[in-house]
């Protein structure tokens, strides 16, 4: 696991799970040897869109509506507002923790 990610992460979350953020990199695997694949647009709703359908609906299991599901990944860009650069990792570690699954990746 790159030391990038943990340090990233700890910019938010003081003590990250090891095991979650080792599980993010490995679910998200050759996405992030791309730069651009591997930063979140807050900016652009079919990224968005995606980070709903394949992390929170496929791999996080989530069943909330889309609204609220948008407004959980609205929260996320507003926490990290102040980076130009979002690191897809940070971007779903934080949506994991907000919805309660850091131990269902870790585990």
């Amino acid at each position: 696991m790159s030391i990038t990610y943990h340090d990233d992460i700890k910019r938010y979350q003081p003590a990250p799970d090891e095991k979650a953020v080792a599980a993010i990199v490995k679910h998200l695997g050759i996405a992030l040897k791309s730069n651009d694949a591997s930063m979140v647009s807050c900016s652009s709703k079919d990224e968005l869109a995606r980070v709903r359908e394949s992390w929170l609906k496929k791999k996080l299991a989530l069943t909330a509506s889309d609204a609220d599901l948008d407004k959980a990944i609205a929260a996320v860009c507003a926490k990290m507002k102040g980076d130009n650069k979002k690191h897809r990792v940070t971007f779903y570690y934080l949506l994991a923790e907000q919805f309660g699954k850091i131990g269902t990746l870790a585990g």
